[in-house]
C-alpha cells in the first residue's frame, strides 16, 4: 500500500488498465507521453490523475468515445444535492453495473447521484497554461512550439483548447502563457440509493448493455464505462467499434442519402479522422468526443442500408501519405474554392491539402490563384460552373454592427470599447481571410485563421468581401460553409452524380495520397503528416 500523495493519486486515478491485444503498428504513433497523463504524473500534478486510453489495435480496433463528458456538478459548488442525478436505461432487459472495487449490481435502470467526499490529504493542481485556443489544430501547433523549447505539453480542452505544463517549463518569448494553482480538497463520487442505504461507487465504473443503452435520443451497443477525467468531474464514453463508430457519424455529417460514391469517401476519411486524432482527449481518458469538436457521432442504429454498404465496401481503409494516415479534415462547401491547410488553422502547408478553385478546368482558368483580392467579388459572384453550387451556403450574405463586434469580443474576455472599424489584414491563397482587425475606442485586436468564425459565429466561412454599409454596419458577401479545406461534401456529393468513383473523388480533393489498410500498416515511420 501507498503512502502520502503518491498513495492518494494513485486511488484517484482508478488504477493501472491493460491491454491483451497487440497494438497499432508503428505507423501509427501510440499516446505520446506530452498528451495524456500517466497514472502518477507528477508530485505536484497538472491536472487530476487519469488513466490514457488503451492503445488503439490494428484489428478490430475500438474507439473510447465520449457520449457526454464534464459530467457533474460545478466544482466550485458547495452541495452536490442540486446536480441532475445521472440516469441509465437499458433498452430492454437489464444493465450491470460494475464499479472499480467489483461491487456488482444488476438492474434494468439506474439513477446515480452526486456525492462530494473529503479527500484525505488535499493536493495542489499547478500548470503553465497557452491559450485558450479556437481549435485543436492551433492548441497543437503551439503545442509543438513549446515542446521545441524543451516542454513536455499536454492538450485539454476545460472550455476551450488550452495546452497545458509544468509550471518551471521554458516557454519562447512570443507565447504568452499564464499558471494556474488550484487546491483541491474533495473528489466528486456517484452514488447508488437503495433502501438500506446509499453505496458509493469507485471509479471506473463499467456498464454491460446487452440490448443497448438509451442515451438521450439514441441507442448505443457499448460497453460503456463512467470514469473521472483530467478536470475532476465525469465522462460517460463508449467503447465502440471503428467500424461500427463509423455508422453512427457518416449519415450525421455527409447525409444517408447521399450518392453512394460520396459515401464511401465519407467512410474512408472518417475512419482515417479518427485514427489519426485518437489521442485528442487523451489527458481526459478517453479517444474522441462525439460533438463538432471530433466527429459528429449519434446513434449507429439510424445508419441506412446505403450508410452500411459504404463502410463495408471500404472496410479498414484508410487515406495514407508517405504511408501514414493523413490530415483527413472535411467540410460542408468551400464556396467553390478550396483552402490550404495554413489558411485554416496555425500550422505548415500539407502537399495533399493545397488551395485550388473546385470546378472544371477550362472554369477553373478565370481564377488563377493565388486569387487576387480584386478577383474575390467576381468569384463570389453566381456559382462559376463550381462543384457544389447546390449548396444552402454556397453563396450567403451577413451584416454585422459594431455593438455586436464589441459583443463577440466581450464573449472571447477581450474588450475594445466602441468599435470604430473592422478590415482585413491578410488573405491566403484562396481568397479566405487570414487576418481580421477589429479596432475600438480602447483597444485593438487581430482575429486570425480559426478564431475568425470561433468570435463571429454567425460567419459560416472566411470567404468573404467586406464593405462598409453606414456608421457602424459592416456588409459581407462570402461564399461556403466551414474550414475550406479538403474535402467539401457539397462537392463530393455533386462529384458522385456525375459518375465519379469514390477513389478519384478522394485524390481530386487529396492529391498524391493512397489508400492503404489500417492492418498493413506495420512498416511505416511513426507519426503523422
Amino acid at each position: 500500500m501507498r503512502s502520502g500523495l503518491l498513495g492518494v493519486l494513485m486511488l484517484l486515478s482508478g488504477g493501472c488498465q491493460a491491454s491483451d491485444q497487440p497494438s497499432l503498428p508503428p505507423g501509427l504513433p501510440p499516446l505520446p507521453s506530452g498528451s495524456g497523463a500517466a497514472a502518477v504524473p507528477e508530485l505536484t500534478p497538472l491536472h487530476w490523475p487519469v488513466q490514457p486510453p488503451p492503445a488503439l489495435k490494428a484489428v478490430k480496433p475500438v474507439l473510447w468515445v465520449a457520449l457526454a463528458a464534464r459530467l457533474g456538478p460545478d466544482a466550485k459548488s458547495s452541495d452536490s444535492a442540486g446536480a441532475a442525478p445521472l440516469r441509465l436505461r437499458a433498452a430492454s432487459g437489464e444493465l450491470t453495473l460494475v464499479d472499480g472495487a467489483g461491487q456488482r449490481f444488476v438492474a434494468p435502470a439506474f439513477t446515480l447521484h452526486w456525492r462530494w467526499q473529503t479527500l484525505p490529504q488535499a493536493f495542489t493542481v499547478r500548470r503553465r497554461v497557452l491559450g485558450p485556443f479556437a481549435s485543436y489544430e492551433s492548441a497543437e501547433a503551439a503545442a509543438r512550439r513549446w515542446a521545441a523549447a524543451g516542454a513536455q505539453t499536454r492538450i485539454a480542452r476545460p472550455a476551450e483548447w488550452e495546452v497545458w505544463a509544468a509550471p518551471d517549463s521554458p516557454v519562447p518569448a512570443d507565447l504568452p502563457t499564464r499558471l494556474v494553482e488550484r487546491r483541491e480538497t474533495r473528489r466528486l463520487l456517484l452514488e447508488l440509493r437503495r433502501p438500506e442505504g446509499g453505496v458509493a461507487l469507485q471509479g471506473p465504473i463499467r456498464i454491460e448493455a446487452p440490448a443497448g443503452l438509451l442515451w438521450r435520443d439514441g441507442r448505443y451497443g457499448g460497453p460503456f464505462r463512467l470514469q473521472a477525467d483530467a478536470h475532476g468531474s465525469w465522462t460517460l464514453l463508449e467503447e465502440v467499434p471503428v467500424e461500427r463508430y463509423l455508422e453512427g457519424v457518416v449519415p450525421h455529417e455527409i447525409g444517408a442519402g447521399s450518392p453512394p460514391a460520396a459515401l464511401a469517401a465519407q467512410a474512408v476519411l472518417a475512419r482515417t479522422w479518427a485514427v489519426k486524432n485518437r489521442i485528442r482527449y487523451g489527458v481526459d481518458g478517453y479517444h474522441l468526443c462525439a460533438d463538432t469538436q471530433c466527429q459528429v457521432y449519434s446513434d449507429p442504429g439510424q445508419a441506412s442500408a446505403g450508410v452500411r454498404a459504404a463502410i463495408a465496401a471500404t472496410r479498414g481503409q484508410v487515406l495514407t501519405a508517405a504511408g501514414r494516415p493523413i490530415q483527413a479534415v472535411y467540410h460542408a462547401s468551400n464556396g467553390g474554392v478550396a483552402a490550404g491547410l495554413e489558411e485554416a488553422w496555425d500550422g505548415e502547408p500539407l502537399p495533399y491539402l493545397r488551395p485550388f478553385v473546385d470546378a472544371p478546368p477550362a472554369a477553373a482558368l478565370r481564377f488563377p490563384l493565388p486569387l487576387a483580392a480584386s478577383a474575390l467579388p467576381s468569384l463570389l459572384q453566381g456559382d462559376g460552373g463550381a462543384y457544389g453550387a447546390d449548396h444552402p451556403r454556397f453563396r450567403w450574405q451577413r451584416q454585422l454592427t459594431a455593438g455586436r463586434l464589441a459583443e463577440a469580443l466581450a464573449a472571447r474576455g477581450t474588450a475594445v470599447g466602441s468599435v470604430r472599424s473592422i478590415r482585413v489584414l491578410e488573405r491566403g491563397a484562396s481568397g479566405r481571410v487570414v487576418a481580421l482587425e477589429i479596432d475600438g475606442s480602447t483597444g485593438r485586436m487581430v482575429l486570425r485563421r480559426d478564431a475568425i468564425r470561433r468570435t463571429l459565429r454567425e460567419l459560416p466561412s472566411t470567404l468573404f468581401t467586406l464593405t462598409p454599409a453606414g456608421e457602424g454596419v459592416w456588409r459581407l458577401e462570402g461564399g461556403g460553409f466551414g474550414h475550406g479545406a479538403g474535402l467539401s461534401q457539397a462537392g463530393a456529393i455533386d462529384l458522385a452524380r456525375r459518375g465519379w468513383s469514390s477513389d478519384r473523388i478522394l485524390q481530386h480533393y487529396y492529391p498524391g495520397t493512397a489508400l492503404q489498410p489500417l492492418e498493413a500498416m506495420g512498416g511505416a515511420p511513426e507519426g503523422g503528416g
